[in-house]
């Protein structure tokens, strides 16, 4: 089975989604964003989520992480928790 690792930061709206995305495009470091800014539990771990299949998170989630490109910030993506931006950084 297809297994992915991930890393994400957890927001309560799309815009401060957009902007910490801009941030980070503009050559912040995603962990650091992560800590400072995420809603989640994991941004205290730069917001590492560890390895998971396919079916384990939600599925507008799990729709990213299996498609797109690795080491590309993708977001935002809205689930019941809030807006996400998502790194995936392993596929395999």
């Amino acid at each position: 089975m297809t297994q992915a690792t991930a890393r994400h930061i957890l927001v309560a709206s799309e815009e401060q989604c957009q902007a910490l995305k801009a941030e980070i495009e503009n050559g912040r470091d995603f962990a650091e964003v992560a800590r400072e800014h995420s809603q989640c539990p994991s941004g205290q771990q730069g917001g590492e989520l560890g390895s998971f299949g396919p079916g384990q998170m939600v599925p507008e989630f799990d729709k990213v992480v299996f498609s797109a490109d690795l080491n590309q910030v993708q977001g935002p993506v809205k689930t019941q928790f809030g807006y996400h931006l998502l790194e995936v950084t392993s596929r395999g």
